[in-house]
């Protein structure tokens, strides 16, 4: 492994994802597995109209775009998948309320996760 290579995958934890300036400690459950109190950044949280077909009777709720920064191997290795559930709960310790949301895309660089998550709300 070349020393740049080393130097990012030391970095992830003690700079983009140091808790002391940006991240959060937060459970999440995806794919049946649960990892509790792993550093993640949420960044995005936006709530916006969505498209309504005229068949659609379902009307204020609206969609939520965000998007998880977290390290790859806090996540046991495992890639998020574009359609499959994951869920972020909004508290340290592993209680608190979980909430659902949908992988739209994500993206491995370097051993750092980039998710593009949707979710739907009143």
């Amino acid at each position: 492994m070349s020393a740049f290579k080393d130097m990012v995958a030391e970095d992830i934890h003690g700079v983009f994802l140091n808790t002391e300036e940006f991240a959060e400690i937060r459970t999440i459950k995806y794919d049946g597995d649960t990892y509790t109190d792993i550093p993640i950044v949420l960044t995005g949280l936006k709530e916006q109209d969505r498209s309504q077909s005229v068949s659609d009777h379902m009307e204020g709720i609206y969609r939520v775009t965000s998007v998880l920064h977290c390290a790859l191997t806090d996540l046991g290795g495992k890639r998020p998948e574009q359609g499959m559930r994951i869920y972020i709960n909004d508290e340290e310790g592993g209680g608190g309320f979980f909430r659902t949301y949908y992988v739209a895309t994500s993206v491995c660089e370097m051993g750092m996760l980039r998710v593009e998550l949707e979710a739907y709300d009143e």
